[in-house]
């Protein structure tokens, strides 16, 4: 932005409009999908613990400005 003398909404509005414009001639690379088989994990109860380990997080961070 300083080398150009560009406010940052400039620039933001630069960045967007060249991943907008058409693509360049670089050949498109693609991921071959693999299959990972089952899980290991049972992911069933995955969101009460992030709510846990989530209140635990917060009840720390309270406990230390007391």
């Amino acid at each position: 932005m300083r080398e150009r003398a560009l406010s940052f909404k400039d620039a933001v509005n630069e960045a967007i409009r060249a991943g907008l414009a058409s693509p360049s001639s670089t050949e498109r690379s693609f991921t071959t999908p693999r299959r990972l088989g089952p899980a290991r994990v049972d992911l069933s109860k995955a969101m009460r613990i992030a709510a846990e380990l989530e209140d635990d997080a917060v009840a720390r961070r309270l406990a230390e400005r007391r």
